[in-house]
């Protein structure tokens, strides 16, 4: 019997074997397929997930072959790219307005890697950690006993099947997970809303987006109004590799998918005749809007699309993808090594279940506010495309009229910035369960848009906030002290008790927690104050910080015991 069996080798199922792997857990990951993603795919990589690529080493690697997103701000609205600008917004942190927000948040920066680019990365670092991926094997069958899963899997190129027996596992086998379906997990929510289709394919458009380089770019055409306009262009490489993303409504039949189809529609988007269109391939998928109803089923999890399902807006699809995994796998790695009471396994749903409602709610609602750019365009279901293009005239005319229109598009645009700098939504994740203990205060009321704003806490169940500290000349992040499959406690200057605390208790409950001082004088000086901006706790306060970098209880002075303080928060959040 192994501990963990994880089905699926995307980006859940890869996190979760490299972070398992990095914990010594003796862990088994399978997917049918014979590599890793063969096509771009999801491709929004926020600050969140590459904190967590940061903690697994890897993060240097992912950047040398993402797009940096220095090179993502630039959101078009176009007729075409050689044809006329109808609106722009700087997106993901990169304008004046948001990017010290973004920069202060978070020692990683942004990027944008399509999947079949990331996914090598992330095996790579699986494999660097020791981790058993086997592709080509199939799951064909998944039960349970109160005491084990047994799984038969079958290698896809002789046939052969075998049985695996594991303690626990992870189903993160895609949006038609096998895992869900044979062991009766249940979804609240809708699928079939919406039909699209993706065509990868090579044009150089460097005349048209080196001066406003971005990630999205979409074409608003009269007479092409099913939801997302005409089409929009995924930056894949810039400026020569792109995925073109398009909308249909099956009820007026299905679009012609052939190679000389979708070149003829490319072309006209592009609206330049002398470059040169090669299709790779075409796709079609659609819209869904489902979130399990519970992450877990006694021994076995969900992550990943196996767990949620909804639209690519907002980008956060790989991303709560990752982030699911980042979650689970250090508690799988305490139960497993009796380190934990099982009960810490509860708290994978009551934490992120809640994550995936808001991400599918987020997601879907950022599609429907689409809408109202095509409404101040003045496209309107049945007109003719003449109509179409008076109507786009309409915009840059001097009359009350005119400048109305202009005035509608200016507010249509700015609601985008739910989806396209949604801070809050990507980095301000905020726990409750029983992995989690209160401190007996509020949750922090935000002062700003919380969908819009991320705003630093150490309120328990909260991310650590991040901060620049200093150690011999060398710039950390409060976030690098932590995580790396370990209990982390942070004090300050009159915290010594906290260090020699976190020493006896890990002793005694052998689990491994690490501890340092900050402030001057100190192991990590905080000299731009940044850290004693944001940790909410005295000079000789505590935080206890969960391998995955969240909160799990804080002092906010040292008590009269510090071990028997320590003591009892670490038994709560390990249910011992």
């Amino acid at each position: 019997m192994i501990d963990v069996l994880v089905v699926g080798a995307g980006p859940a199922g890869l996190t979760a074997s490299a972070l398992l792997a990095a914990q010594g857990v003796d862990a088994v990951t399978i997917t049918k397929y014979p590599g890793t993603a063969h096509s771009p795919r999801a491709h929004i990589t926020n600050q969140r997930t590459m904190e967590v690529f940061r903690d697994l080493g890897i993060e240097d690697a992912v950047r040398e072959v993402a797009v940096p997103n220095e090179l993502m701000g630039d959101n078009v609205w176009a007729t075409g790219f050689a044809g006329q600008e109808l609106a722009r917004l700087k997106t993901w942190g990169s304008g004046t307005a948001r990017h010290a927000d973004y920069a202060a948040a978070s020692p990683s920066a942004m990027c944008n890697i399509p999947q079949h680019i990331l996914e090598p990365v992330l095996l790579d670092g699986a494999r660097r950690q020791g981790a058993d991926l086997q592709f080509s094997t199939e799951l064909r069958q998944i039960s349970q006993t109160p005491d084990a899963v047994h799984a038969v899997v079958a290698d896809r190129e002789t046939g052969a099947e075998r049985e695996i027996v594991a303690r626990y596992v992870i189903g993160a086998d895609g949006g038609r997970s096998t895992v869900a379906s044979q062991l009766g997990f249940t979804f609240d929510g809708e699928s079939g809303l919406g039909y699209a289709a993706n065509v990868w394919l090579e044009a150089d458009l460097t005349r048209y987006t080196a001066h406003r380089p971005g990630t999205l770019y979409w074409m608003c055409r009269p007479g092409n109004d099913f939801w997302v306009g005409s089409g929009t262009f995924i930056c894949v490489k810039p400026w020569t590799d792109w995925v073109m993303l398009f909308m249909y409504n099956p009820a007026e039949g299905t679009p012609d998918l052939s190679p000389d189809a979708v070149r003829s529609r490319a072309a006209t988007l592009i609206g330049d005749p002398d470059v040169d269109i090669r299709i790779k391939a075409v796709s079609e998928w659609q819209i869904n809007h489902l979130v399990a109803h519970e992450y877990r089923r006694g021994r076995v999890f969900l992550a990943g699309d196996a767990a949620h399902r909804h639209p690519p807006a907002n980008g956060l699809g790989t991303n709560t993808s990752v982030q699911d995994a980042f979650n689970l796998a250090w508690k799988l790695a305490a139960v497993v090594r009796g380190q934990a009471g099982e009960a810490l396994l509860d708290s994978y749903h009551s934490e992120r279940q809640p994550v995936g409602q808001q991400v599918v709610d987020r997601a879907m609602r950022s599609v429907q506010d689409m809408l109202p750019l095509s409404n101040a365009f003045g496209f309107r279901p049945g007109q003719t495309t003449a109509e179409g293009w008076r109507a786009l005239t309409g915009l840059s005319e001097d009359s009350p009229e005119g400048r109305a229109r202009r005035t509608e598009l200016r507010e249509a645009v700015e609601l985008q910035n739910y989806q396209f700098n949604a801070h809050g939504v990507e980095l301000g994740q905020h726990y409750t369960s029983t992995a989690v203990v209160p401190d007996g205060t509020p949750r922090p009321t935000p002062t700003r848009d919380p969908e819009l704003y991320y705003e630093a806490t150490s309120h328990p169940g909260a991310r650590l906030p991040h901060a620049w500290l200093e150690r011999a000349a060398v710039r950390v992040s409060t976030l690098d002290l932590t995580g790396h499959g370990r209990f982390t406690v942070l004090t300050g200057i009159g915290g010594q008790e906290w260090l020699s605390a976190a020493d006896k208790v890990a002793a005694e409950l052998g689990v491994e927690v690490a501890g340092h001082q900050i402030g001057l004088g100190c192991e990590y000086t905080d000299p731009l104050g940044e850290w004693a901006a944001v940790r909410e706790i005295s000079d000789g306060g505590c935080l206890l910080i969960r391998p995955d970098h969240h909160v799990a209880w804080r002092s906010h002075t040292l008590p009269t015991d510090a071990v028997a303080a320590l003591r009892t928060a670490l038994r709560r959040v390990l249910d011992r």
